[in-house]
């Protein structure tokens, strides 16, 4: 079906378009760097550049780094720029109205789709994006309803991570006292996890008809995500002894199927900041303890991180209590059926699917809102 009924009516959703756009020019400071491009190429052209040839490799790596970023961008922007044109052009050329306007819808579309991938590119830049991401779910206050409610999260993220092609390893799991999970942890490897999964850091709250009242009153849960960046080894988090506590107890459940006769597994406690962290994947208490160690570096690493961030919505943990007002997620089970994120308003009536790691839609909309916003495309469906 046709997104246009005419010229001027594409025309009016072009100019809002061209002005996202534009905002995304200047919010990304697009003009800059392309100056910063052409003092490179300056630099890289000068005769003794080589003189110092790590220096010089250093130079280069960033100059073709630039000019891949911004390549994609001053294509687009020429595009947009001449559309005005274009669609004068096109409406002269064809003697069927009609099918002038589905031509430009054609090349429009082109544009919207080149926008939102720029946008996706931009949102999955940052410095940690590329890393591999540890995901701790964690059930809120409220026992029995809360633990299956963390339970329920968990087999939503393996679904989505196995739609994704993600490889995944548990590194603790621990059971409910009578269902669900007190808590899981997950270690995800991939194309860009921590880039896609930071927007799933929050509290996510469920109200439902609860299976375990028998008297089938609604209830509402909550349970916490916690995404943080897998780092490397060559990143030096300082942490001294004695602001450790660490815990070793008896492994169980998922984690640790092989159920030990030993204390193997291991907790440990970040004593300035709270921070938690436990492993019982392994058998050794030396491996647990090393794969905690770095969970908690990984932990220290994102809160320094988080410190420096400009701005508090693009912040990945902020730290939140595990109850009613913090939430960026609702599930709502009864009396109707809806999943709204509180941050993009994005929403949906499809429980199920969302439930069964569905959750692209959701990631996406926070990576545009983060990236510069959603490109204003008509639905189709429309009439």
């Amino acid at each position: 079906m046709a997104l246009f009924r005419n010229k001027d009516e594409l025309l009016r959703e072009f100019s809002d378009f061209k002005a996202l756009f534009d905002k995304g020019w200047k919010d990304k400071s697009i003009t800059a760097l392309i100056d910063e491009f052409s003092d490179l190429e300056s630099i890289v052209s000068m005769p003794d550049f080589w003189d110092d040839p790590d220096k010089a490799r250093e130079l280069s790596r960033k100059k073709s780094l630039l000019e891949e970023r911004l390549e994609p961008w001053k294509n687009l922007k020429i595009q947009v720029d001449d559309f005005p044109d274009l669609v004068e052009l096109t409406m002269e050329e064809f003697s069927v109205p009609r099918e002038a306007l589905d031509s430009l819808e054609e090349e429009y579309s082109k544009m919207n789709q080149m926008f939102e991938d720029l946008l996706m590119s931009e949102a999955l830049a940052g410095p940690d994006d590329a890393r591999n991401a540890i995901v701790t779910i964690t059930c809120g206050a409220g026992g029995t309803e809360s633990q299956d409610w963390a339970d329920m999260l968990y087999r939503m993220y393996l679904r989505w991570f196995e739609s994704r092609g993600f490889s995944i390893e548990t590194v603790d799991y621990q059971d409910g006292e009578e269902a669900g999970i007190k808590g899981a942890t997950v270690i995800v490897r991939g194309d860009h996890p921590f880039g896609y999964l930071k927007s799933e850091n929050g509290v996510h709250r469920l109200v439902r008809i609860s299976p375990f009242d028998s008297n089938k009153r609604r209830h509402t849960s909550f349970a916490s995500v916690h995404v943080s960046p897998e780092i490397d080894d060559d990143i030096d988090v300082q942490i001294e002894d004695k602001d450790m506590r660490v815990d070793t107890y008896r492994a169980s459940g998922a984690g640790g199927q092989h159920i030990n006769k030993t204390d193997s597994a291991i907790r440990i406690t970040h004593i300035p900041t709270g921070i938690v962290v436990q492993c019982q994947n392994e058998r050794s208490q030396m491996k647990n303890r090393s794969t905690a160690m770095k969970m908690l570096k990984a932990r220290l690493y994102e809160l320094e991180r988080e410190k420096i961030e400009e701005d508090i919505e693009a912040r990945s943990g902020e730290k939140k209590d595990v109850a009613w007002g913090s939430q960026i997620r609702s599930y709502v089970f009864h009396p109707y059926k809806m999943v709204k994120d509180l941050r993009t308003n994005h929403e949906t009536g499809n429980v199920d699917a969302v439930m069964d790691g569905d959750l692209d839609p959701f990631i996406t909309a926070y990576l545009k809102k983060i990236s510069g916003g959603n490109v204003p495309v008509k639905d189709k469906s429309a009439e």
